[in-house]
This record gives structure tokens, sequence and C-alpha cells, in this order.
């Protein structure tokens, strides 16, 4: 993320204190330190081979369970009015807004779709601090995805300019007299306008005097304000979004055929029928994350050696092989959870063959293959593909960032949302789910682990660790501490006590 700034008055910026303040932003600022590479190609055609069940005594009992009603099953539960609620006012009212800004900031956010919209909400921070008229965002292209979408291709600039009109003065492009301030301009050379960092052997005074001021509730406010309120996707996902949701809710008959006229589909049909609930599930098994973990996850030979591969050519060598085993890692909870084991979690917990599952994902490591276990589990198991037809995804077709935002959508919209592993979108919605006070179910990542480790385990046995290890990790709210991201955790600065 990186800030331009553009004075009316040519005075000279006081670099050093807004430097300061990106410093002490750029644990929250700084993206994911390893992007997603889910679209590499396989080195090797041998790491797509089949992949054997790991654990499959517990799979043949999951699978011999017999189908119940979910809709009866506490699962379903709502949460409980935990007695908070979402506190949004403005920071300021609206003759407070100063009429005159000090210039204007340009941003420039890169990453995926998740650490951007963190990047967006800071620099409206950011803007609100400088008392400065903030440019809509540049987003970069992600060098991996190639994905070129604008911020105008993904959120509804309108609604974001008019929410938070009395808090931030927000503009769709620079004034004709600043045109030369490009991205292409600050990529030449270093320009006195571009704030990067900290001025060298800052003392500590220097950093309460310049940068603690700016750190108080009402910038955290504001914020919030901007990701749980402003920011919201374009029409045309909301569209598609509704439309997934609505499939999800009402399943169309086996005679329906998909199509774009699906879209202005009537409710007639729907009075008749009871929505069915839905989970959606987070698979983030990619190879960038099943490199980086640094994990064995069964595919033999050919699969180490494709992620070492991996490592060396992405990485450069600044990632290397755990000096930890792969049963360390495991009973630490650093392993991703493969589809078979999300699967084999989301069976101990109660969800059968009848749940309606939404996996929202782009690439999964080991493609069909890996996946067929967790479908076998959970046959009602679909996807954007297999609920929109091809002309209704071809505005977001080969558009990582719009493909994550439809996913985002209906995550929001889910009775339940499960995310296999920790990450910017697990981060993104818990913390969305947890304004709405919606139920978000959190795999324990180490007692999983250890479960797995276990090969004389019983189905019995792993169904009550399960259960009673997963009792309080189902949405219930937790205050942010001190080092943790509101965005992850927005009590209690997004909210107040009821």
């Amino acid at each position: 993320m990186r800030f331009h700034y553009q004075s009316h008055y040519h005075q000279p910026l006081k670099g050093e204190a807004i430097a300061g303040l990106f410093l002490l932003l750029f644990p929250v600022l700084l993206p994911c330190l390893f992007t997603p590479f889910t679209y590499a190609s396989p080195s090797t055609f041998s790491e797509w081979n089949v992949i054997k069940p790991r654990h499959l005594s517990l799979l043949r009992s999951a699978l011999e369970g017999k189908s119940s009603n979910g809709e009866q099953s506490d699962l379903w539960t709502p949460l409980a009015d935990q007695g908070w609620r979402p506190c949004l006012e403005s920071v300021n009212t609206p003759s407070a807004l100063p009429q005159n800004s000090e210039g204007y900031l340009q941003v420039f956010l890169d990453g995926g779709l998740n650490q951007q919209r963190m990047g967006i909400c800071d620099a409206v921070a950011v803007a609100k601090i400088l008392n400065a008229t903030l440019v809509i965002p540049y987003l970069e292209v992600n060098p991996v995805w190639q994905d070129s979408s604008s911020f105008m291709d993904i959120y509804d600039v309108d609604r974001l300019i008019n929410v938070l009109k009395d808090d931030v003065s927000i503009v769709k492009e620079l004034p004709d007299e600043f045109s030369w301030s490009t991205r292409e301009y600050y990529a030449t050379a270093i320009r006195a306008t571009r704030i990067k960092r900290a001025p060298v052997h800052a003392s500590a005074n220097w950093y309460l005097e310049n940068v603690l001021p700016v750190l108080q509730s009402e910038i955290q406010q504001l914020r919030c304000k901007v990701n749980f309120k402003a920011l919201v996707f374009v029409p045309h996902i909301r569209a598609l979004g509704d439309a997934i949701v609505h499939r999800l809710r009402y399943p169309p008959g086996e005679t329906e055929a998909l199509s774009s006229d699906y879209l202005r589909v009537t409710t007639d049909q729907n009075d008749k029928q009871r929505p069915q609930k839905f989970v959606v599930l987070h698979l983030r098994f990619d190879k960038d994350m099943a490199a980086h973990s640094a994990c064995d996850f069964g595919g033999g030979k050919a699969e180490k050696l494709a992620l070492a591969k991996y490592r060396q050519t992405i990485w450069g060598g600044r990632v290397l092989n755990s000096q930890f085993t792969d049963e360390e890692l495991r009973s630490q909870g650093r392993c991703p959870l493969t589809p078979e084991e999300i699967g084999l979690l989301l069976a101990a917990l109660g969800f059968d063959n009848s749940t309606r599952l939404y996996l929202a994902s782009h690439k999964v490591y080991g493609g069909e293959a890996r996946i067929s276990t967790l479908r076998e589990l959970f046959p009602l198991m679909e996807n954007k593909k297999s609920l929109a037809s091809s002309e209704e995804r071809a505005r977001i077709k080969g558009k990582a960032s719009l493909l994550a935002a439809v996913d985002y959508y209906v995550g929001m919209h889910s009775d339940i949302f499960v995310s296999a592993s920790p990450g910017n979108m697990h981060n993104a919605l818990v913390g969305h789910r947890t304004f709405e006070n919606m139920k978000t179910i959190r795999p324990n990542m180490a007692l999983l682990g250890q479960l797995f480790l276990n090969k004389n385990i019983t189905w019995l046995e792993f169904r009550q660790a399960v259960a009673e290890g997963h009792q309080n990790r189902q949405g219930q709210l937790k205050l942010r501490k001190p080092k943790q991201s509101i965005y992850t955790y927005p009590a209690p600065d997004c909210m107040c006590r009821a």
C-alpha cells in the first residue's frame, strides 16, 4: 500500500509524521507475505494422481451414518443475542467536517480482495487524519492472478461517497491540474510527494508525539464504518450473489436449466417451497498454501518434489523446508486441512449428506481428485459454476477479485460459514459475521491435527472430541485484544453494548 499526496497550497508536507503513521500501521496494512498462487499450473502431471483417503476408517464410518433431518439439528440454530449491536455513528456531525481539505490523497493497493478491503478502510482513516480529500484507491494488477479489475468494477463508488460524506471528502478522480500524478509517474523515481517510511532512528517520543494521537477511537470507528457500511459490491455482483443464494435456498427442479433468465425468476413457485438452509465452506487448499506449510498431504514423492520445486521457483529460497516433522506441524495446528479432513470435521459436527454446501474457493490443489472424498460426504455440494450459467458468469470470468467478491457476498448470506484454514477471507468474514451476530465455525486446528494423527481413534471418539473442542468456536463474540485487528474482532471498537 502506497500513499501519494498533493497539496493545494504547495506547503511542505510533514513527511516524518505521516511516515510514522504508516510504519505504525504497517502490521495492519501489510498484505499477506505470500500472495496465493492457486492458478499456478502443476509442475508435473504425476502430482495430480488420485489421492487415496488418509483417514479411511473415519471416512467409512462417516459415510455409513444415516441421513437425518438437518433442519432439526442445533447446528442450524442462529446465535443467541450476545448483548452487542453495531455502532457506526459518524465521526463528525455534518457541520464539523472542514470545508477546505489540505490536498488530495492517492492510494495504490496490492494484494487480494480482502487485503485491499482493509487497505481501503485504512486509506479513509489516513485521509481523515490529514484532512485530505481521498481519491478512489487504485488497485494494482496482481502479478499472479493478472486481474486488472478497478475499484469501480468491484465496489459501488457512489454509495461509498454518500455514506462517508459527513466524515471524509472522497472524489472519483483528481482535478485536471493534477493529471500528471499517475501510477507510472511514481514508478519511475522517488518523488517528494510519495510517503513510504518513517525517519531513521526515530525516538520513542517522536512516535508518541506524532503517531499516537491519530490512533484514537474515532479513527477506529471510521474504519468500522467504511468496512461494514460503506463498502458494498457493485450491482451485478450483488445480483449474481442473490441468484446463487436463491438457488441454494430454493433448488431448481431436475428439468430446470440454468440461464440468464433465471435471475428474474418469480416468487410464486417459491411461496410453496420451504427455504432450505445452507453452509458456505471456504476451502483454502491451494498449491501456495500447501507448499508454504511444508506439511505432507499424502501425495507421495511426486507431490513432495513438486511442492519443493514450487517453493524454490516462487520464493527463491526465502521459504525453506520446515525444521519440524510433519507430526510436529500437525500437532501444532500448522497444517492446512485437506478437503477430506474438513469433510470429516463437518460430519463429526453433525452435518450429513442432506446438507447443502456451497464451496467458496479458487482452484484446489490436486483438482477434483482431491475433492472427491468431500463430495462423497456431501453430494449436494455446489459452487459458482454449478449454480450459475456461463452467461451469468461472463462478467466475472478470469477476474480473481470479482470471483472472490461473489463468494464473499454468498458467505455473508449463508446460515453458517466455515473456513477450512485461517487466511484473509477467513478473517474478513469472521469479523463481518461477528458484526452481524451470525454463526461462524472456526476449526480448532491444533486439536484436529492431533486427532488426525491418531490412527486408532474410533468415529465415536472422534465425534465426541470434535464436539467438545468446538463448543465455543461457532461465532461467540470475543472482544478485541490490543494487537488484534478490528476487521476480525469488531467489538468493542465497532459495536456497543445493547
